[in-house]
């Protein structure tokens, strides 16, 4: 019991990037509730993919937002493009331009301002293409002895258009399946691995890559979607038999994070590679990043 206490725990600190710093107590004001967080979380931020649905075109200067790693600099994107208190609602185009992670760890972080255990989870979801595990981020958050898996992306708009029918803040298993889930899933034949990914790129390479962003996260670094690092491969042709077993074991790890909070612990320390380093790639900008790994 003390070891499972304790890893919860852990996620009940600010850390990193989920630090508000100037903004600790503005985030600490926002709702505690996941449903009316999530409203005010909706007003403030706008997904790229989804811009044009709300009408929005968005400007040269909001390009950056989606690249945008510790929430207190998305909080300041946020007050550039309207000063108003973060709990006043804003038209589409003055919310700050995202993606899913950004969601989520802006979740995290309110929850964590408020002593309330939230970790962000890097995976896949199974709610936007039929068939389909599309790249995607998701919050847990600690409520009443459970981890409740929430999507704070998902609005009525979005809800209505993708035909949900479940709460997409209280998941139903199978609704969204992280990254260790998806590659166990994968690996045991339950589903082909070339069905989880984004666009035109999938596979257990690309499970693997998040599994490795979702321990970060699980570690409280929360990187960026396309952030890349370590000793990752890009093609299944070059998954070695050592590759496969030690994400196969990894994978476990991660889909019991509390039980397996110290062996996960030590394996992000000691893995090479796995540790996010001082400098990643932003495979979007094609760019070599500093990042806080503090």
């Amino acid at each position: 019991m003390t070891k499972i206490f304790d890893a919860v725990e852990y996620y009940a600190e600010p850390f990193g990037y989920t630090k508000g710093g100037l903004h600790h107590d503005v985030l600490a004001g926002l709702p505690g509730e996941r449903d009316a967080l999530a409203k005010v979380i909706h007003q403030l931020l706008i997904h790229e993919s989804w811009a044009s649905r709300y009408g929005v075109v968005p400007d040269s200067s909001q390009l950056h937002g989606p690249h945008l790693r510790p929430v207190a600099a998305m909080v300041d994107e946020i007050l550039r493009l309207s000063p108003a208190s973060l709990d006043v609602s804003r038209e589409p185009a003055f919310r700050a331009l995202c993606c899913c992670r950004h969601f989520s760890v802006l979740a995290v972080a309110a929850f964590r301002a408020k002593g309330i255990p939230a970790r962000a989870r890097c995976g896949f979801g199974m709610y936007f293409k039929r068939g389909k595990g599309v790249d995607h981020w998701i919050a847990e958050v600690f409520e009443a002895g459970r981890w409740v898996r929430a999507d704070f992306q998902i609005d009525a708009l979005q809800r209505r258009v993708l035909r949900l029918q479940f709460d997409p803040l209280d998941q139903r298993p199978g609704k969204f399946l992280t990254a260790g889930e998806a590659w166990t899933l994968c690996r045991s034949g339950g589903a082909r691995p070339e069905d989880f990914g984004i666009a035109h790129e999938g596979g257990l390479w690309f499970i693997a890559m998040n599994l490795a962003r979702d321990i970060a996260a699980l570690r409280r670094r929360e990187m960026l979607p396309w952030d890349d690092w370590g000793g990752l491969v890009d093609s299944d042709a070059l998954l070695t038999p050592d590759y496969l077993e030690r994400f196969d074991d990894l994978a476990r790890m991660t889909r019991s994070p509390d039980q397996s909070f110290f062996e996960l612990a030590n394996a992000y320390e000691v893995q090479p590679g796995l540790a996010v380093p001082k400098t990643v790639f932003n495979a979007v900008r094609h760019t070599s990043d500093a990042v806080n790994t503090d």
